[in-house]
């Protein structure tokens, strides 16, 4: 259960806290997009310690903005891990381009039917590009060694990050909170496992989009299974 946060207006504070999240977008906290939880948070309906790109350090940065005791990162929305690298294996990837939609930050470029690649400066480690991946092509490694949290990642990227996905968001008419649903709401599929031995789970689509999507999937999975009919 949240607590009240102090001080402030409910706008001037989300600010304050938005500025402090890593901004990885990665909706770990429940939330679509770090803004939404910074919001959350200051209208007292968000813990704190619901951000495992921030880590210990994160929970201590909010705990001074809002003023709330620190407490343990909440595992129900992850562990604090080492910053993660996607990497895609352009021998099966097949151009679908599912990738390059899920990517909050568009680190992923490509083109339909044409091999896909990850812009190792602009992965923020988010994870959300691996369950929409039909074929598995898309692994996480560790970028960061031992180093977790605030020491895997800094301001200046944090800032670069923010920077990028509002340029996304502005791209496709959306506004900032508006991203998909929650990493925690989504459907669970079937995936190799990644990097740090967990999976995350692929975005729900509309009832009235899934027999498009369907056959999308089906021609895409019938492609793949016949390049490997070929090898």
């Amino acid at each position: 259960m949240a607590e009240t946060v102090q001080a402030g207006s409910t706008l001037a504070l989300a600010q304050r806290i938005d500025a402090a999240l890593p901004q990885t977008q990665c909706t770990r906290c429940g939330y679509p997009d770090c803004s939404a939880y910074a919001q959350a948070i200051a209208e007292g309906r968000a813990g704190i310690n619901q951000c495992p790109p921030g880590g210990a350090e994160g929970i201590s940065r909010l705990a001074k903005i809002t003023g709330l005791a620190a407490r343990p990162l909440d595992p129900a929305h992850g562990q604090e891990l080492p910053r993660t690298l996607a990497v895609i294996d352009e021998d099966w990837c097949i151009g679908c381009t599912l990738c390059l939609k899920a990517c909050p930050v568009d680190a992923i470029v490509g083109a339909n039917k044409t091999m896909h690649t990850v812009i190792e400066q602009d992965c923020t480690g988010c994870e959300l590009c691996v369950p929409v991946c039909p074929v598995d092509c898309i692994t996480l490694e560790n970028a960061s060694g031992s180093r977790t949290g605030w020491q895997a990642w800094s301001d200046t990227q944090a800032q670069r990050a923010r920077q990028a996905y509002e340029r996304r968001t502005r791209r496709l008419g959306q506004a900032i909170g508006d991203a998909p649903a929650p990493l925690h709401q989504r459907r669970t599929p079937v995936l190799r496992p990644a990097a740090d031995g967990t999976s995350a789970p692929a975005p729900a689509t509309p009832h009235s989009a899934q027999p498009e999507r369907s056959k999308l999937l089906a021609e895409i999975m019938a492609k793949a299974r016949a390049r490997r009919q070929q090898e």
